[in-house]
């Protein structure tokens, strides 16, 4: 008799009272530590709208000087800042309950496994996924894009096949197609762009056939801002059978998502751009896909038995976790979405949504910048060009005042190349930046064209 490498035996699970805002502890927000998905608590006022105070009185580095200066954040499509409840989150996993998952029948163990399932079923709930059983944890957007290109494309594509990717896309979302391109004989088949920075929907029907196995979109590009019409342009896909990934890094931090909603049959994102930590993502699946896909990595924990005669595997989503994930991230990410879920969500995209339009006026007050991709449905990704100075050199002069963004090719080379450029500066928005903030950005840069 074999038994699998999940732990089910011994007493019920003892609780999260460890965890800082759990229940039984200090700040208990409510969540509850069942493995089933948590209820999210509202603030109190949360309906009269969002001041942008209230979240930066939880993060404590924007509290910090850079270079004698008043930190200013706008690096936020890189990786967004860490409010105390997540930092906190993992001193007390690591000080309280560290314990490896799903392998021990002690008590830290059960405590353990018992936090890192209830993450999986928030982060279900957070996504409008159907179960947490379609939630896989991963490193990040990109270890799952790999996870499906790897999993799924190998056995799902083959000669002749196309794969529709956007110019818009992150590299993440180009080259593991391309590699599995190649060894199943596909074709990778680039969408193009409009001026404004919005994907070509007229070239993307065309392009569609019934050779299309797969699209994958961007749900808010990182160079751009543009959000696409994906659910319509899932639509449109099924329609030839085709099936549709969705590279959600930059996307769910400004709006909410509902996956059941866009049809996606994969869904993607990236902790750390979502107030949590570096090293933990999730990857969505539809169930009857999930149950397809055969393990990309094997180990430990990713099994039921092994022998040398036969090994089988662990059911979904375990047979895809393979080895000892990133527990502790696990809570910080479980934190990190009950943190922001706690705001009224619709407060704060128009909040997001009036700064960026703030910050557009402000900035064409600087002679000669150029602001790429005037898209109208965006999130707040604001890269430009200032004629007389590179990219780096704005960035590093801008740093100089205490205000951090970025400069390089933001890992979308084809995109930058729609606008005959290889490189750009980018400050990108977040809930916790201010106009005050952007006053800052665009009265350093006017100081950097009369020096």
């Amino acid at each position: 008799m074999t038994t699998p490498d999940v732990d089910t035996a011994g007493p019920a699970p003892t609780g999260l009272s460890w965890l800082p805002g759990l229940p039984g502890s200090p700040g208990s927000s409510g969540l509850t530590g069942q493995a089933m998905a948590p209820p999210v608590p509202q603030p109190s006022g949360a309906s009269q709208g969002f001041s942008p105070e209230a979240a930066r009185r939880d993060v404590p580095i924007l509290h910090r000087t850079v270079n004698g200066h008043p930190l200013v954040w706008l690096d936020n499509g890189a990786t967004t800042q860490k409010p105390r409840q997540v930092i906190e989150a993992l001193a007390a996993f690591y000080g309280s309950a560290n314990s490896n998952i799903h392998r021990g029948a002690h008590t830290m163990a059960r405590e353990a496994t018992e936090m890192y399932e209830a993450g999986r079923a928030t982060v279900a709930q957070f996504l409008g996924a159907p179960s947490p059983e379609s939630i896989v944890f991963v490193r990040g957007t990109t270890e799952a894009i790999n996870l499906v290109a790897q999993s799924w494309g190998r056995a799902g594509l083959g000669p002749g096949d196309d794969i529709l990717v956007p110019v818009l896309e992150h590299h993440a979302n180009i080259v593991p197609w391309q590699r599995v391109a190649q060894e199943t004989r596909a074709r990778v088949v680039p969408v193009p762009l409009r001026p404004d920075g919005s994907i070509d929907q007229d070239a993307y029907a065309d392009l569609l056939s019934v050779r299309t196995r797969l699209v994958v979109i961007s749900h808010a590009s990182n160079v751009l801002g543009t959000v696409p019409p994906v659910r319509e342009m899932t639509a449109l896909a099924h329609r030839y059978q085709a099936k549709v990934l969705v590279d959600g890094a930059q996307a769910v931090a400004h709006f909410p998502v509902d996956v059941t909603d866009l049809d996606a049959d994969f869904y993607t994102f990236s902790g750390h751009k979502i107030y949590a930590p570096t090293g933990i993502g999730a990857l969505y699946a539809k169930p009857e896909i999930l149950q397809t896909m055969a393990p990309w990595q094997s180990g430990g924990n990713m099994i039921e038995s092994v022998s040398f005669d036969r090994t089988t595997y662990a059911p979904v989503p375990h047979r895809f976790e393979a080895g000892t994930g990133h527990i502790s991230g696990v809570a910080g990410l479980l934190l990190a979405l009950n943190w922001l879920t706690a705001f009224d969500r619709k407060a704060v995209a128009d909040y997001e949504t009036q700064l960026m339009a703030y910050a557009q006026e402000a900035l064409a007050k600087v002679p000669g910048l150029e602001l790429l991709g005037p898209v109208a449905e965006r999130i707040g990704v604001l890269t430009f060009t200032l004629p007389g100075h590179t990219p780096t050199e704005i960035a590093d002069w801008l740093d100089g005042d205490g205000i951090a963004i970025r400069a390089g090719h933001h890992c979308a080379q084809p995109a930058l190349a729609h606008y005959g450029l290889d490189s750009a500066a980018r400050a990108s928005l977040a809930l916790y930046n201010t106009r005050e903030e952007v006053d800052r950005l665009v009265t350093s840069l006017l100081e950097l064209q009369a020096a």
